[in-house]
Formats: C-alpha cells, structure tokens, sequence
C-alpha cells in the first residue's frame, strides 16, 4: 500500500483533518515541530501509560499488508492458535492475498475475508466490527495515515518499524492513542531476541552495575533489494535514501538499549548530533545495473551517506552511538554494546567481561555459565515453540505470542505508544541535524513529563 499513489492533493487534505481530530491546529504544522523540537500539541485525552483492556479470550486480528513481513506475522499469529482468530486480510496487491489465501487454506482456516483491488481497500477492513487489532506491514509512509484510521475506528493496532518518520506523525500516534485509550505497538522484533533479553536480565539485576554508554546500531548490506524492481514493493525503500540524510531505521539498534537503560521509565533521551559520510555505495551499484527499465539505472542522486553516526545523550548522563549503514560489505550487527561500571559486553559476537578481567572476555565455559545463570525465564519457558516457529531466530514469534499473551491475560503491553515515538523520532531529529551542520537537537517528550516514573517492564515481572 502506497499513500502517494492516492496523490499529493487527497493526501495532505486527509493529514490536515486528521491533524484537527488529534488537536494539531491548521496553524500548527511541521515547522513548529522543527524550529522547537520539544514542542508539545495539546493532548485530547488521557496518558495510555500502563494501559489495560479486559481479557481477550481470543484475539481477532485483522492484517494489512503481507508482502515480506506481513506474510511472516500470518505465520506467528496462526501459530498461537486459539490464542488468535485470524479475521480478515488486506493487500494491495491482489498476488500477496492469493499467496496468503492459499497458505491459511491448506492450513484448515477458510473463514477470513479479503481484501485488494484498490489502495482503499484497507479503510473497508477496519471498519469491520469484529476486529480487536490491526497489524500494519506497509511502506513507511503509510503507517500513521493506517495507524490513525484504525485507533479511530475503535482498534488496538501493531504497526511495523520505524512507526513514523516525522516528528508530527510521532505526535498523531501519541494524541490518537491517548484520545482513543487504545494500544499502539510498534513491532520491535529485536526486544525479544535471546541475546537481548539476556542483557536485559543483567542489566535490571544489577550485573552491568551503574549503566554508562551503549553502542548499538543496524548495520545491513541491502544492496541488492534496494536496487531491485521486485522486492520492495513500488521500490518504495530506495526512494528515502535518494530523498533523506539521516538514520532511516534505527529501532532495530536502540529499542533494545532503551530497555536496558530505562528510557521513558527513569530516564529519557534528552537530545542528539549526528553526522553521515559522504554517500558512494549505491551511485556506484546503480551504475552497474544492466537493466535500463529500471528507474534507478545508472542513477547518482542519493542524498543518504553510506554511514550515519548520531550520538544521543540521556537525561541521566549516559551516552550511545547509534549507528546505520545498509549499503556497505560491513557484515550484518547490531553492535548491542553494553557498559556499567562493573561488566560489559559486546555483540557480533557476543562477549563479555567483568570488571578486573584486564585484557580478556570471558572463556566459553564462563560464558556459557552466564548464559544460562541470566537466561530469560520465557526462552526456557518456550524454547520448543520458539525453535518450532522460529522467524529471526525466534524472536519474532515471541513478539507475536506475548502481544497477543498480553491481550489474553488483560494486563499491559511490553512496548507503548510513548517507546514508539520515542525510538522512531530518532530519524526526524537525525535529518534535522545534519541539516543544521550536525548541531545538537532535543528531544520531544512524548510522555509529558511520566518518563520519571520507575515504570518495570512487563517482560522483567516473567517468572
């Protein structure tokens, strides 16, 4: 799904009265939000902090978008059985519902109705009244105008990463959500991993000691699907990087770090600089391409570097680097480096020592030890069903279970709205900097002041 195919005109006119409804005045546009990046709307309703619903017995799930990642949370969700009820399905692309279709029919679920043909079909779905949530895996652009509409229509919805990329948007889903009491879910898969839950373990029992800096990132060689006609669809990934210099995607990095450093429950981010290397990479690739139909064929206008490098300090002191390169031979991390004043770790791969280890990490029996001393009670939980479901090594099934656990049970969501705009608003700030010969940029304060609130995570109360 595509917003921009609907046409400039039709879609700013939606923005302005969706930016009325969410208390964004006509008058209060996006350069408010740049010349004072702690500029704070004024709320329609009330914080979601800690927001709970009654018991779920069985959530029903609507989808929107199942090319690539979508299509993998048809699978989790199926996997949870009677846990989930999968409704109904949409997609602009009439081959991906067939793909779909054709999956959950050989799997026995012929009761779910579908949805394509058209770039409104999904304003048809939600509408429905048999929808409790709406899972949004769609180009970026599309995910506040889809993750608006739904919360207004009455349901919770789960969106994909980054969960907006301007610093209004970020307002909107905060001001929707509180005004509409409903969960906004930004699908972090990273959060779930084995090695982050680990470290999160560690970091809340004390090991890491006083926690100081962290050094996380995405780093990722997506050469060869950016430049491809068929992955993405519309090739709607590659056009940020010819438009935008910033970090594009860095929740992968840093919603993980965020967890371990308390942010928005305790601490917060309070500003950042960043800075990107001069951009090489892709000009050069798209100038291999032999396919002349391909728009990008020979193209050398990107704007994005090869490498952004933002450091972020917190409210409390402590620092990260967060980094973003997409198009290098670097091979694939996250970084996930970790210091306190009594141990750290480093990842890809992952290393630990603790204070007095001079020179070394730990061998691999003390290693293994550790692992196991500090290893996330759900892991040990679910270890058959996260090897049987699998999806990044596990985590994303177990992203998919415990949101859905969560809806079951009645109590709160492990990630809010507030760590939503909070990790996702990183890309805004990252380009307003840059703009501004790499100068310092605060931070919103999308809490409104809660963030002092020594809030636990959910995923730290598991037994």
């Amino acid at each position: 799904m595509n917003i921009n195919l609907l046409g400039r005109r039709s879609f700013l006119r939606s923005s302005t009265l969706f930016g009325s409804a969410l208390g964004l005045s006509s008058t209060v546009k996006g350069n408010e939000f740049l010349e004072n990046t702690s500029f704070q709307p004024k709320p329609k309703g009330q914080s979601v902090i800690g927001l709970r619903t009654a018991p779920i017995a069985q959530l029903r799930v609507g989808f929107i978008g199942v090319g690539n990642r979508g299509s993998g949370h048809i699978h989790q969700v199926f996997a949870c059985g009677g846990k989930a009820k999968i409704v109904a399905v949409c997609d602009v692309q009439n081959t991906k519902v067939e793909n779909t279709k054709n999956w959950l029919e050989s799997k026995g679920v012929s009761d779910v109705t579908y949805y394509s043909g058209k770039l409104t079909a999904w304003r048809e779905m939600i509408k429905r009244d048999d929808l409790d949530i709406v899972i949004i895996s769609t180009p970026w652009e599309d995910h506040v105008p889809m993750s608006v509409e739904a919360m207004l229509a009455g349901k919770h919805v789960a969106v994909e990463v980054p969960a907006a990329y301007t610093i209004e948007d970020c307002w909107k889903l905060v001001n929707t959500a509180e005004q509409m009491q409903k969960n906004c879910i930004m699908l972090e898969n990273v959060c779930y991993g084995d090695e982050e839950l680990w470290l999160l373990n560690m970091a809340h029992q004390g090991v890491f000691g006083n926690l100081t800096y962290a050094e996380c990132g995405y780093i990722h060689d997506l050469r060869e699907m950016l430049l491809s006609k068929d992955y993405y669809y519309n090739m709607w990934r590659i056009r940020h990087n010819e438009k935008r210099d910033g970090n594009l995607y860095p929740t992968h990095g840093l919603g993980p770090v965020a967890q371990y450093m308390n942010i928005d429950r305790g601490d917060r981010f309070a500003f950042l600089v960043s800075m990107s290397s001069k951009e090489a990479s892709l000009s050069e690739d798209s100038s291999t391409l032999t396919d002349s139909s391909n728009e990008f064929h020979a193209h050398h206008n990107y704007k994005h570097g090869d490498m952004n490098n933002t450091l972020i300090k917190t409210n409390n002191g402590r620092t990260i680097l967060l980094q973003h390169d997409i198009v290098t031979a670097r091979p694939y991390s996250r970084i996930n480096m970790l210091a306190g004043t009594k141990a750290f770790h480093n990842g890809y791969p992952s290393r630990f020592s603790k204070k007095g280890a001079g020179h070394g990490y730990l061998n691999d029996e003390e290693y293994k030890i550790l692992r196991e001393e500090y290893k996330h009670p759900i892991w040990n939980k679910m270890e058959a069903e996260i090897e049987k479901n699998g999806g990044h090594g596990g985590m994303d099934f177990l992203m998919i279970y415990r949101m859905i656990d969560c809806f079951n049970q009645g109590i709160s969501l492990d990630m809010d709205v507030y760590d939503a705009a909070s990790w996702s608003v990183v890309s805004p700030l990252t380009e307003l900097s840059i703009k501004k010969g790499s100068a310092p940029v605060n931070f919103p304060d999308f809490t409104r002041g809660r963030w002092k609130e020594n809030r636990k995570l959910g995923m730290l109360e598991i037994k």
